[in-house]
């Protein structure tokens, strides 16, 4: 007996036993013997005769669905892309069933760029996630995540928040759309929209914090994360004052953001020191990680931004999280359902997995607004 694998479906049962038959192996005989002692108990016996292929390790791999939802067509036509790609699915094990549906396949036979690029296309014409990473030990290894705030773990714009109170968010909005035209860089029209604010109360930060909202599902990723022993940081391009409390109520271990200057109770329209930028937020994943000893290719970035490009590149996976065209192009992967912490999902961790430490833990599902 070379392997054995046994698995249940909606009470019934699969067993299924690969036997070398190489040699003077009598098959009929193995057959008739299986037939004469599982038939009573009420099994059906078949077989089949194959070539069993090696198959290097580097051309296994991962690949996790995501839908809401998951439709049987759209799961015949994922099929259809891997078997083009002259791979073979060898296993399919469903880790989540809400609030979204969520398959991991075991892959083997096929490049990863290649799978990737077809299967991406596939995602997009279908409407669902498609993730397709190495198989194979270093999946299970990431032991870092750090993730962009803004409309990443909240689902608000700080820097908008703020100029709301200060009665410039139509200014502060259009200069954020010139950005995003590529008229301004980041710094420079940080610096502009940060200059508006000037003059509003220290006071405001309290306020803001107050009215933030969660992404659904961040505290869950959170949480769990750290439970694991992953270490978890918050890299933003906005500010420290809001970042960091927003880190200790969710219990990560670092935050990294631009921090307002404050003088005499009220804020000076100026940013204190470098400015968190596209490059800073990757230089900080890259510190984080040697802080920890933890190689990049165990590392995990999140992100929706242009801001966020070079920390979705340099780590070993980058997670495009609700993002822009460019940035869901350039990363990995792509998450498009309203839920961070599906990001479990493509580690590896399922929801029944998940629901299991809430209950030892006496805690529930909680997609709550920040109060």
């Amino acid at each position: 007996m070379v392997d054995v694998e046994q698995v249940v479906v909606q009470g019934l049962l699969t067993l299924s036993v690969l036997i070398d038959v190489s040699g003077d192996t009598n098959i009929p005989s193995i057959i008739s013997a299986a037939q004469t002692n599982l038939e009573p108990l009420g099994m059906q016996v078949s077989s089949a005769v194959s070539e069993v292929a090696e198959t290097s390790a580097s051309h296994r791999q991962t690949v996790t669905v995501l839908g809401a939802p998951l439709t049987s067509g759209a799961f015949a036509h994922l099929a259809t892309a891997i078997a083009e790609t002259e791979a073979n699915i060898d296993r399919i094990e469903r880790i989540a069933s809400y609030p979204v549906t969520a398959l991991e396949l075991s892959v083997s036979g096929a490049e990863l760029t290649t799978l990737r690029q077809r299967l991406a296309l596939l995602a997009a014409a279908e409407g669902i996630d498609v993730a397709v990473q190495q198989g194979g030990i270093n999946r299970r290894g990431r032991q870092l995540v750090v993730m962009d705030v803004d409309s990443t773990v909240i689902q608000d714009e700080v820097v908008e928040l703020l100029a709301r109170h200060a009665g410039v968010e139509a200014a502060v909005r259009d200069i954020t759309q010139r950005a995003m035209a590529g008229e301004l860089d980041f710094e420079q029209s940080l610096r502009e929209r940060v200059a508006l604010l000037k003059g509003l109360p220290e006071s405001v930060f309290e306020s803001v914090f107050s009215e933030l909202r969660l992404t659904p599902g961040a505290r869950t990723l959170c949480r769990v994360l750290t439970s694991l022993g992953y270490h978890v940081a918050l890299v933003s391009g906005g500010f420290s004052q809001v970042v960091e409390p927003l880190g200790r109520s969710l219990g990560v271990d670092h935050t990294r953001a631009n921090e307002l200057e404050v003088i005499d109770g009220h804020l000076t329209g100026r940013v204190l020191g470098t400015v968190i930028d596209r490059a800073a937020k990757a230089q900080a994943l890259i510190e984080l990680a040697q802080e920890h000893g933890i190689p990049l290719h165990r590392t995990v970035a999140v992100g929706d931004g242009a801001n966020d490009l070079d920390m979705l590149a340099v780590a070993g996976l980058g997670i495009a999280f609700n993002a822009k065209p460019v940035v869901r192009d350039a990363a990995d992967t792509s998450v498009n359902v309203p839920y961070l912490d599906t990001v479990l999902y493509l580690l590896g961790i399922s929801r029944e997995e998940v629901e299991e430490f809430d209950a030892s833990t006496g805690r529930g599902n909680d997609y709550p607004v920040i109060n």
